[in-house]
């Protein structure tokens, strides 16, 4: 399968857990996708919350299909979903999308986890899925940027338990970890993706600046990892990938026809735990 990806970045991506897209997205799709979100009353009423323990909350909505609005554009894109499949040598099927909104001042912290911490529990057999976190708002240490430990996909998927409102991996397996693993800080300017293993340890600190930093992460598992029984998320359904030039005609159309989150194809779901 084609993708913007070389033979030497995935490579790097079996060795490291992650790789970033730079400017993977234009100003001009950034901008509709900012627009739109931040507009979107039926998203915001959508949204629910995950306390962090320490006075902070992270809210998100999240749904499982991605329908013909401007998010559906951006996880169907053909730039997307082909670098997907490079990574999971396979065809990939959207597992669900979420828009993180953790916001100026009171956004909240996420505590270490892998996502296949959760989605093993839908009966994912194997970690072969991938996570795509496209930066909305600029993403830096000072607004609660994503942290990973390099390579900690290796760890393989480790046990995980409640801690407040999230569910963490086990603490002192992290602990140990981040004695021997680079502790990488993940810093993007929107537009910038961050293509990451489900394996990958990461986390994120509380957002004490004055600046928002929302961003859209679209999930996506391998067809021959189809679940073997029912879960939060679908089993195999077939991506109608886009053209690249689709995000900027959906954003338009949004703005002209108000057409905003829950199309009738946008089934979203709140029960599910953020990845």
């Amino acid at each position: 399968m084609s993708g913007i990806f070389t033979a030497e970045q995935l490579d790097d991506y079996q060795r490291d857990g992650y790789l970033i897209a730079s400017a993977l997205f234009d100003a001009e799709e950034i901008d509709l996708l900012q627009r739109a979100a931040k507009e979107d009353k039926a998203l915001d009423d959508s949204a629910f919350g995950r306390a962090d323990g320490a006075g902070g909350s992270v809210r998100l909505s999240l749904w499982n299909h991605p329908g013909d609005d401007v998010y559906g554009m951006f996880a169907r894109s053909r730039r997307v979903v082909e670098s997907v499949g490079q990574l999971l040598e396979d065809e990939p099927y959207h597992y669900h999308s979420k828009m993180i909104m953790k916001q100026a001042v009171t956004g909240g912290a996420w505590e270490w986890h892998q996502d296949y911490g959760y989605w093993y529990e839908n009966g994912v057999l194997t970690p072969n899925l991938c996570s795509v976190f496209i930066a909305v708002d600029p993403a830096t240490r000072a607004n609660g940027c994503m942290q990973v430990l390099k390579g900690s996909h290796h760890m393989g998927r480790l046990t995980h338990l409640k801690i407040g409102d999230q569910t963490g991996a086990d603490p002192e397996r992290v602990a140990a970890a981040c004695e021997r693993m680079e502790l990488v800080y993940v810093e993007m300017s929107p537009g910038d993706a961050l293509f990451f293993h489900p394996n990958t340890l990461h986390r994120s600190d509380q957002n004490r600046s004055p600046n928002d930093r929302w961003a859209l992460i679209c999930c996506y598992n391998a067809r021959s990892n189809s679940p073997y029984k029912e879960g939060r998320h679908p089993s195999y359904t077939t991506i109608s990938v886009v053209e690249d030039d689709a995000i900027k005609r959906a954003g338009l159309k949004r703005f002209a026809d108000g057409t905003g989150f829950m199309a009738a194809t946008h089934r979203a779901t709140s029960d599910a735990l953020s990845g």
